[in-house]
Formats: C-alpha cells, structure tokens, sequence
C-alpha cells in the first residue's frame, strides 16, 4: 500500500505577505476607507498576493486545494493586477449632526482643522416677518368668510329689515310733527244745547299746531267755560282735521233761588240761571239743598226715566233718599218712586203700567216695590 505524499510548505514570503495583507485589510474595514493598494510582492518569491480590499481581508485568504497552495504560475502577478477589486460596504453610515446658528460659533473653536463649521443661514428681516404673518392673517380672514357666509346673511337681512323699520318710523314721526299735518279745521260732535259755532271759536288757538302736539290742557282751559260739557275727548283725523266729541250735562230740574230759576245736574253743577222758568224742566222741591242724599237719589230716578216719561214730569219732590215722589204734568199724577234702588227696573214698569192704563184715569202710580204695582 502506497503511502500519500505530504503537502509542501508554504513559503515564509507567501505567508508573511498574507497575514500583512489581511491584518492592513481588516485596520481599513473598521476605519470605513476604502483602498485599493495592492502589495506588489518580489518577482522571485513565487507567491500570489491578494487584493487589500475591505471584503477580501474581511473574508480571508483564500482556501488552499486539497493538493496543498496552488502554486503560483509564471504570469501570477499580472493575473492578480487585472482582477476587479470588490467595493467597500461601510459598516456604518454617515451621520450629519444639524448645528443651530448660535451654536456654531460656540463650537467652533473646538472643531479640528480640517472640518469647518457649518456657515449661518441669512438673517430673516422683519418686513419678511411682518410679510408673512399679514398673508397669515388674510387666508384666516378668508377661511372665517368662507364658513360664515349664511350666518352673515342672515345677519345682513336682519339689519337690512331693522334699518327700514326706524327710516320708516323716523320718517313716520318727522312728517307727523311738521306743518305737514297742521289742524287746519276743527269740527265739535255731540252738541245739542250748546253751540257748536261757539265752542270751534274758543278752540280756535289749536289751528297750525300740528295734530300730536295739540295742547290738551289747553282745549280742556276753553272747555270749562261751558257748564253743559260734561266730558270731551279729541280724535285727530289726518291730514288737517281735528275731531271734539262732547258729553253733556243732563239737566234734571230747577231750583227756585233768590236769583231766580238755577237749572242743575244730576251732581248738582248749576248749568244756568234765568229769571224765569225754562220751558219742559220740572222744578225741584228738595229738602237739604244740592248737596244732600235726597237730592243724589231725585238725579238718579231723573236720569234712569225714559224720555217720553221725563218730558212729562214737572215737578219733583223728596225730604229723604226713600220718598222721591214725582209729578205729572197735565193729569197732577203722582208717582210714588221710594228709592232710587231698582230704578232701571221701576222705569219699565211704570212704562208698561202707564200703556196699560193711562195717567188720565189714575191718580197715583205706586212703583216703590216694582214687583207689586199699585195703581189708584
């Protein structure tokens, strides 16, 4: 049996050359720079010399054959020249470090020699400040114009119908006190015992006032001259008219004085005075005067009859609130009235009585207790 020969040894040259090559290679790949020197070994050492790349010496020399090193041929060291060199991974990447402004001059008496520090950005100015926070400001202002166009429409009509209401009223209230609407004529309503003519006379002061600003004390001053007004109020009729409603006084008899016949009210105001008796008012005979409760109660039993009744009486009488007592004029029929309580009732019964049965065949009409007439 055939003993297998031994591999030779590697050459001193060879190896020496290897280990260089793969320690240089392995300083170049942890220091991330990239080389391409290649050890050109001796013409006579016959060994082949890797490329010092940082791949090959990360990986190594290359694995021997199993017949030991290949030896090197005769044209080994062109045949390494001409071999692409691999490229260099960097184990790690650059990191830039972002510097701010005010901290480049504080570090850069510490950079190194070769490393400048990074130059500062330009100033920014303040026109280019004042620049963009007015275009700020005007996209704002677009955006809440954008999302608020309902909401300002219905403010705008709201405003709109608010603005013509107080141009109306103003316009309403600056004609109603020009001369525009001045009293040019004064017509009195309600006058049946006192002259119109005369009354539209005493108002004659109101002409060319202005329908608001007519003076009502004023009217109320040319009024009071008249005892038969009891009441007025005023009605302005636009453009030019003014409007006096009266109420008279309702006179209930005469009352005989030393003066003569004062003809008074139902509250007793005296409305006139003549010498003589007035034509169709009946004369009163009561006790205590005009200031009395008899007399109160005769106004009312006067004032509750119906006119075809009180056109008939002439003569009334009462000592006390109880015992009004009229006379009828013509036929001297009494009417015994009592109280002035019930007399709207008492009035209507003594209507129907006296159209059943007239007052030529009667001589009193007892109307006191209007629910049990008694006639005699």
């Amino acid at each position: 049996m055939r003993r297998p020969s031994p591999l030779p040894p590697a050459s001193r040259a060879t190896s020496a050359v290897e280990t260089e090559s793969a320690s240089e290679g392995n300083a170049r790949a942890v220091g991330g720079r990239d080389t391409s020197d290649v050890v050109d070994p001796s013409p006579g050492s016959g060994a082949a010399v890797e490329p010092s790349s940082g791949l090959g010496s990360a990986i190594g020399p290359l694995p021997t054959g199993p017949g030991g090193p290949a030896p090197a041929a005769a044209g080994g060291a062109t045949h390494d020249a001409d071999r692409p060199i691999a490229p260099v991974i960097p184990l790690t990447s650059p990191i830039t470090v972002a510097r701010r402004p005010g901290l480049a001059a504080a570090i850069g008496a510490d950079a190194p020699a070769d490393q400048s520090p990074e130059e500062d950005p330009s100033p920014v100015g303040l026109r280019a400040v004042w620049r963009a926070a007015r275009a700020r400001r005007k996209a704002l202002r677009a955006e809440v114009r954008r999302f608020t166009v309902r909401q300002r429409r219905r403010r705008a009509a709201w405003l709109g119908g608010a603005a013509s209401v107080v141009v109306l009223v103003l316009a309403t209230l600056g004609a109603a006190y020009s001369p525009l609407f001045a009293v040019e004529s004064i017509r009195v309503v309600g006058a049946s015992q006192v002259d119109a003519g005369t009354v539209e006379d005493a108002l004659g002061s109101q002409v060319g006032t202005p329908l608001p600003l007519v003076d009502e004390s004023a009217v109320k001053a040319a009024l009071v001259a008249f005892p038969l007004v009891e009441s007025y109020s005023l009605e302005a009729r636009p453009p030019h008219e003014l409007v006096v409603r009266i109420v008279e006084r309702t006179p209930v008899g005469l009352i005989k004085t030393a003066a003569g016949y004062t003809l008074v009210d139902a509250a007793g105001v005296v409305l006139s005075t003549t010498p003589a008796p007035v034509p169709g008012m009946p004369l009163l005979t009561i006790t205590g005067g005009t200031r009395s409760p008899a007399f109160e109660a005769a106004g009312q039993v006067m004032r509750s009859l119906p006119s075809a009744i009180r056109t008939q009486v002439t003569a009334v009488a009462a000592s006390t609130p109880d015992d009004v007592t009229l006379t009828l004029g013509g036929t001297n029929t009494k009417v015994v009235w009592g109280s002035a309580e019930d007399s709207a009732l008492k009035a209507i019964v003594l209507q129907s009585t006296m159209a059943a049965r007239p007052p030529a065949g009667v001589s009193v009409y007892d109307v006191s207790s209007p629910r049990a007439v008694v006639v005699s």
